[in-house]
């Protein structure tokens, strides 16, 4: 009997679905996927993209192509809320989707709770497509005139979007600007020290002033007020403050985790509602909370894969293994990076080479399928 299954969102987690959504309809199920864009961006390459090291195709993946490639159905819209009893999504544009089984990978999102009256010059790290409105803008402005630029945050995308700013600046300005980090408590706090000491030396040698001790309290146009009184002028804002999961599960009363993400079981699956799945950002995983790093996207992939076809066609479900540690390789502008896992930490271009291959070839294996 034919079945309904939904995607919401076609980004890392879904990546192996998708490339197999031919099986699902071989099976004589019908697939839709829900998406915001006709493209997925791959964040982990986009501040590379602010900086020029990459382009927007390099680091895109035709989500509508591939999926009306296959024989699917792509709906260009948002899912505001979902309501499980009647199993069906509503979109932004009022039309609601059933579904018989249905699965989350909305995303994360940067929240704007600091900003006060217009928003002009103040841009997110997330979603990833604003970079581009930021660089553009950046470009214009330091062709001008010494420019002013304050990051909010203290987590990896400022000291990425730090170090791309100030490779775009160097590669293509005619005025080299002035780049603050707003870190609050303190640069990189939730990583050793011994990387931290590395992204200090980078930043410092390129004269960016990093200011800690001291939080942000309220950001606008042309402006930053910390929580000292401090006031410090911005020509251009990033906001990186961090990530929150899609408020889409809140607002339909389903079962979160403290972050507000889809709270899931070891099947990655929905806790009351078990034609419910989800993975990356916007999941709270019960066993144990995840980073919110693409590596445990990925590590989802083929569990949501099999259990997604499993619930359609009465099969056994896999549990999903978070696994052990993880490599992270940061990207910090001038084609030099920071490596970690485990005790083997070091910088410099190698460190940079190897991300950039790594994020190369995870972007070729799926832009693959849009031929």
């Amino acid at each position: 009997m034919q079945k309904h299954l939904v995607l919401v969102g076609g980004g890392h987690a879904h990546m192996v679905t998708l490339k197999n959504l031919h099986s699902f309809i071989k099976q004589g199920h019908k697939v839709t996927v829900i998406g915001p864009s006709k493209y997925h961006y791959y964040s982990g390459m986009g501040p590379g993209m602010l900086g020029k090291t990459y382009t927007p195709d390099d680091i895109r993946f035709a989500v509508e192509q591939v999926v009306i490639k296959q024989g699917g159905n792509f709906v260009l819209d948002k899912v505001i809320k979902i309501d499980p009893v009647s199993k069906s999504v509503f979109l932004e544009s009022g039309d609601p989707i059933t579904y018989d089984v249905l699965s989350f990978n909305a995303g994360s999102y940067v929240p704007w709770d600091q900003v006060d009256g217009e928003q002009t010059d103040i841009f997110s790290a997330k979603p990833i497509e604003t970079l581009l409105k930021a660089q553009e803008r950046f470009l214009e402005l330091i062709s001008i005139k010494k420019t002013n630029v304050g990051i909010v945050g203290g987590g990896p995308s400022s000291l990425e979007i730090a170090g791309n700013i100030w490779q775009l600046a160097s590669d293509l300005g005619r005025y080299m600007p002035k780049i603050t980090i707003f870190a609050g408590s303190r640069l990189m706090s939730r990583f050793p020290e011994k990387i931290r000491k590395m992204a200090y030396k980078i930043l410092r040698k390129r004269d960016i002033e990093i200011i800690e001790q001291d939080y942000s309290k309220k950001v606008q146009t042309g402006r930053i007020t910390l929580e000292s009184g401090a006031v410090h002028e911005a020509d251009i804002i990033f906001l990186a403050v961090g990530v929150k999961p899609s408020t889409i599960f809140k607002e339909s009363h389903l079962p979160t985790g403290p972050d507000g993400g889809l709270l899931v079981n070891k099947y990655l699956q929905c806790t009351e509602h078990p034609e419910i799945f989800g993975g990356g950002d916007c999941i709270y995983f019960q066993d144990q909370p995840l980073d919110k790093v693409g590596v445990y996207a990925v590590r989802e992939n083929p569990v949501l894969y099999h259990n997604l076809m499993a619930t359609l066609e009465g099969g056994e479900l896999h549990p999903f293994d978070p696994g052990g540690s993880y490599l992270l390789i940061f990207n910090v502008g001038g084609s030099r990076g920071i490596l970690g896992k485990n005790s083997l930490i070091f910088d410099g271009r190698l460190a940079f080479w190897i991300k950039d291959y790594i994020d190369r070839k995870f972007m070729r294996e799926f832009q693959e399928m849009e031929k």
